[in-house]
């Protein structure tokens, strides 16, 4: 896959998988620029934010710029993403928020939204993994979508190089728990500023 057809797929099923869209060495040298310090992760923006361990159990830790090149890299990519979803899709992306996640074993997050129509600004969702490329079925963690009525779309692994993209509002999901420790960088494309640092979720 490259950038265009990531376009055209979004384009036509909302969703796109577009494996190895890292290499190897790229992939070993953002997983060497993950923190040594983790927040625990919550639901919710602003007044609403809340630790609901029944719910999500992860930990994160947001992106910057002065993490390192191989984070630098990895944000112009999701940049070239932004403008050619404005220019081709007309989405209107007005910034890209991130962070990476980490989930210990028997980590998991319950089926959710990343955004509801009509009253919240994410509208595209991104999730790249920064584990092993020979992740198995047994090792858990898989990320599950959803069909806007809820019905089953996808199991997806989390192998190391995978980019996943979808569209905010549309697609419920899930992450199963995990059975041995797993990484991603999960992010969102904004319709408008934010204050950065405001935790929603995390793949």
């Amino acid at each position: 896959m490259d950038l265009e057809a990531m376009i055209d797929t979004l384009h036509t099923q909302g969703w796109c998988v577009w494996d190895d869209f890292l290499s190897t060495a790229e992939v070993t040298a953002l997983h060497q620029c993950l923190p040594s310090e983790w927040s625990q992760a919550g639901i919710g923006r602003q007044d609403d934010h809340a630790l609901v361990h029944t719910v999500r159990s992860d930990k994160i830790h947001w992106l910057s710029e002065n993490m390192g090149q191989p984070v630098q890299d990895y944000l112009e990519k999701m940049e070239m993403i932004r403008q050619a979803a404005n220019r081709y899709l007309y989405l209107g992306l007005f910034e890209y928020e991130s962070h990476f996640a980490k989930y210990e074993p028997g980590d998991f997050y319950l089926k959710h939204r990343d955004s509801f129509r009509g009253r919240a600004n994410r509208k595209l969702t991104t999730v790249f993994y920064l584990n092993d490329c020979d992740w198995q079925a047994s090792d858990g963690g898989e990320l599950v979508i959803y069909q806007d009525d809820d019905s089953f779309l996808t199991r997806l692994t989390p192998k190391g190089g995978r980019l996943v993209v979808f569209l905010s509002e549309d697609f419920p999901h899930e992450v199963l728990p995990a059975n041995r420790q797993r990484f991603s960088i999960a992010g969102w494309f904004r319709l408008n500023g934010v204050s950065h640092g405001t935790l929603d979720i995390a793949l």
